[in-house]
């Protein structure tokens, strides 16, 4: 994809030639939290310092207030645009006849490079929690502690809270923002980064193994959230997270019965190797929006 095709308008940047890309499908597959819907093919995401507005026109993908020097220095990278989607599509239905159905659902998703520490925190926040509730407290954050990054349809937008901000919060003020028991987790996380320049950054550099263990070791972090955060903000795309809708999916299509979540990732990663990451997002969409029961 390193030839994409942009046209440079007066609302932003078109891409003319771009393929497996769907806004909807890539911010309803749980990866993100910071966007909102204005229609099914449009969506208002705030990430990366800025605020910007994705649209799926017919063949045309369509970044609003933008431009083009900004489109290749960030939104390119964040969007995953270089990465050829079709040829992992086409290794993991190879590999893998059961997975056609949750990857011709899922078609349209790109896996987006986050930012660490607020990837950290927005998932501390998911656990045992529902996408509503997790975006309202999210969304409170960053007006509550966060620096207005700009304007767009007449409203003011924050960035998310620097680990400085949400480190000086106090725990019954993160609870008044719908925080509950993980108040307590993310004042002490962002204590930790705070406290230790550069932490983040170091366990990117780290293997999967080891950079796993280092974001467990964050209050509140288990194995599926930490799986959730090397995956989506720190590259390591063969983590292949666990959590209810998969574990449902994995033992429907796969066992026929039930399994530890420890049996479920070990044999997810083995099967998909360094494509697991994907396999887990086209596999979790596909059984939340479809609903897969378990029928034993």
């Amino acid at each position: 994809m390193k030839n994409l095709k942009l046209l440079e308008t007066e609302s932003g940047v078109e891409v003319l030639n771009l393929t497996c890309f769907d806004p909807r499908d890539i911010f309803h597959c749980g990866q993100a939290f910071r966007w909102e819907e204005k229609t099914d093919k449009r969506f208002l995401l705030t990430a990366c310092q800025r605020v910007i507005e994705v649209e799926k026109r017919e063949d045309r993908i369509i970044f609003h207030n933008t431009d083009i020097e900004d489109f290749d220095r960030i939104w390119r990278d964040y969007f995953d645009l270089d990465t050829n989607y079709e040829k992992i599509q086409q290794r993991l239905i190879r590999r893998d006849p059961v997975m056609e159905e949750a990857v011709n659902f899922g078609r349209g998703i790109r896996i987006l490079k986050q930012e660490p520490f607020e990837t950290l925190i927005s998932f501390i926040i998911s656990s045992n929690n529902n996408i509503k509730r997790i975006k309202g407290s999210v969304e409170g954050l960053a007006r509550t502690y966060g620096e207005v990054i700009g304007f767009y349809d007449g409203l003011a937008h924050y960035a998310f809270p620097t680990p400085k901000a949400l480190s000086e919060a106090t725990v019954e003020e993160l609870k008044l923002l719908g925080l509950g028991y993980r108040a307590r987790y993310v004042k002490e996380t962002a204590e930790k980064v705070w406290e230790s320049p550069g932490i983040l950054q170091k366990m990117i550099r780290q293997k999967r193994r080891e950079c796993l263990e280092g974001v467990t070791s964050f209050s509140g972090v288990g194995p599926k959230v930490g799986s959730c955060v090397v995956f989506f903000s720190m590259g390591k795309r063969e983590a292949f997270p666990v959590d209810v809708w998969v574990k449902r999916i994995m033992e429907v299509l796969y066992f026929q019965e039930e399994k530890p979540v420890k049996e479920i990732e070990e044999f997810a990663m083995k099967k998909f190797g360094k494509d697991a990451g994907y396999a887990q997002q086209y596999l979790f969409y596909y059984a939340r929006e479809m609903d897969i029961k378990k029928n034993w």
